[in-house]
């Protein structure tokens, strides 16, 4: 049988193509945001550090860091033209969102001209092994702002009474009557700004003692029961009201004033500390609860007849812990 040389193989005689190492998107340091019309340019890290729960409602789809088609073209001819990403998300509610984790960040961390509380807890990262146990330096709660986050996404139908004018079309459209009575609801419902007060209600009508464990929690982690939403709003053409409240959550760490020698005592409350490490459960977990709440309020306006209507909520709550990193490039959360 004779031998194939090497030279005639259909293997060696294939050219070595070099791979191309710059084929890879290209990275954006910067996302520009178009949020119902109103655009943001928001720092990359600044993406990262926000709560997984935000991020799905910004991005259903995925997070995008590169270029991608998917973007639209802010009107340029240039490739180096900065993207337009849109974005189906209240405005309002990003700017507060960004608003209180860059006070949070400048608070903890730090800002170029005053300290953070962070450079007063390093005595409790380089104390002994007792003073907070042996792993004080692997306790995220002890470098890291932790803020808890609690989102509310409720979606309201309205009954009516039956002998009333308001209905709805052969199409299932609703008339000028029913239209009036929806909205009438919304603002019912926004007028109710207290946090708890539906969970609350929830819990004398079921006697549900998880929910009300629940209440406790959040009220001993940085929450009053008497807190109200920080942000609350009708989304647009539909019955749903997105609601969002943000706190710093209470780790037991206590900055008391400076003393003669310009020094500030640093101590901690060790139960405090455990409950709040309780939350880190919810870290990059966001956790959902959902039930159904029902009433019957008078839609009346001034000098109107009654207008009883039963007002039913469907309402999803998502808890979540986000801890707030620092930007290594610049050692602050850049937005």
């Amino acid at each position: 049988m004779a031998a194939v040389s090497i030279s005639s193989s259909p293997i060696t005689q294939v050219s070595q193509v070099p791979t191309h190492t710059n084929l890879q998107p290209q990275l954006l340091t910067r996302l520009l945001l178009d949020l119902r019309g109103k655009r943001f340019s928001v720092d990359r890290e600044t993406i990262m550090n926000l709560p997984e729960s935000v991020l799905l409602c910004l991005f259903p789809n995925g997070l995008v860091l590169s270029r991608q088609s998917a973007a639209f073209s802010d009107g340029g001819e240039n490739e180096e033209d900065e993207e337009v990403y849109a974005v189906d998300f209240d405005p309002d509610c990003f700017g507060y969102v960004l608003d209180f984790f860059r006070s949070a960040s400048d608070t903890f961390y730090g800002t170029a001209t005053a300290p953070g509380l962070f450079a007063a807890q390093q005595q409790l990262l380089d104390g002994s092994p007792t003073d907070f146990g042996p792993g004080a330096s692997q306790n995220p709660l002890l470098t890291k702002q932790a803020i808890i986050v609690l989102r509310e996404e409720l979606e309201y139908f309205a009954i009516p009474p039956k002998d009333g004018n308001a209905l709805t079309d052969e199409n299932g459209i609703a008339n000028t009557s029913l239209l009036e009575i929806k909205r009438r609801c919304g603002s019912n419902i926004m007028e109710k700004r207290n946090i708890f007060t539906a969970l609350q209600r929830n819990v004398h009508k079921e006697n549900n003692i998880a929910e009300q464990h629940l209440i406790d929690m959040l009220c001993m982690s940085g929450f009053n029961r008497e807190d109200e939403w920080g942000f609350r709003a009708i989304e647009p053409s539909r019955c749903c009201i997105s609601s969002i409240a943000l706190v710093h959550l209470k780790t037991g760490i206590v900055h008391h004033p400076a003393g003669q020698n310009g020094e500030r005592p640093v101590t901690i409350d060790y139960n405090q500390m455990a409950t709040a490490q309780k939350l880190l459960l919810f870290w990059r977990k966001p956790a959902r609860k959902c039930w159904w709440d029902g009433l019957e309020v008078d839609l009346a306006q001034s000098g109107e007849p009654s207008q009883p209507v039963k007002l039913w909520a469907r309402r999803v709550w998502t808890l979540e812990l986000s801890l707030v990193r620092v930007n290594f490039r610049t050692g602050r959360i850049s937005i």
